[in-house]
């Protein structure tokens, strides 16, 4: 009785606090080079980098939210954004918003590159990352809408923005 009111009540917290607190499943906290993903893609080679986010995107269009989602019936911010890094780009990266806004160096906004993770607070303890495509356009898994993309520049996003981090391996 004593583990099932434990474990009820850690499911309750866990959809309290969004996306940002999923458990981590990675031991490091820093991205690794996974050779077995199908190759690794060079981040600075951006055409490539944009190529594989919109197959990722044609790939996992709608797929729903959820949160500690790791597959195409249901994936939340986080997860998706360690799934494309990992099946598209060859890196491995921790599965957490909270560990992934910790990589790699800040980049301001003006001077955002496909590949680019940005992060926004989305609520008062909660984040939400995705990744940068093009032209204000960012990829990522929308707790309303599923995995989408969306524009900066769009009010809401605008408003909630926080910082975006770039990976240079």
């Amino acid at each position: 009785m004593k583990n099932t009111l434990w474990i009820a009540g850690l499911g309750i917290a866990m959809v309290l606090t969004g996306c940002a607190h999923v458990p981590e499943r990675v031991a490091s906290s820093s991205a690794q080079v996974d050779k077995s993903a199908g190759g690794v893609i060079d981040l600075s080679d951006l055409e490539s980098v944009r190529s594989s986010l919109y197959a990722q995107y044609d790939e996992w269009k709608g797929t729903p939210y959820q949160l500690g989602g790791m597959s195409k019936n249901s994936v939340d911010c986080s997860g998706f954004i360690y799934i494309t890094f990992k099946s598209k780009l060859g890196l491995i990266l921790p599965r957490s918003t909270d560990l992934q806004v910790g990589l790699g160096i800040s980049v301001d906004k003006d001077e955002l590159r496909p590949g680019d993770l940005v992060f926004f607070k989305t609520g008062k303890a909660l984040r939400h990352v995705g990744v940068y495509i093009e032209e204000s356009k960012f990829l990522h898994a929308s707790t309303k809408q599923g995995v989408i993309i969306s524009d900066l520049n769009n009010s809401y996003w605008k408003s909630a923005y926080w910082t975006a981090k770039r990976l240079e391996m």
